[in-house]
């Protein structure tokens, strides 16, 4: 699972993350292709951040 945010839902992306998954996710920057070309699956921003379990 995979889930790009942006820094205003990063805490409900976590929240969701452990909610759905039950463990912790790996919490980490977007690379600068993602940032250029995903967008924050809460909002219509670009995602800054990654929370992943891979």
């Amino acid at each position: 699972m995979k889930i790009y945010s942006c820094e205003t839902h990063i805490g409900h992306a976590l929240d969701m993350f452990v909610a759905e998954q039950k463990e912790v996710p790996l919490f980490e920057m977007a690379t600068e292709e993602e940032k250029l070309s995903t967008s924050c699956k809460y909002c219509e921003e670009l995602a800054t951040y990654v929370v992943a379990n891979e």
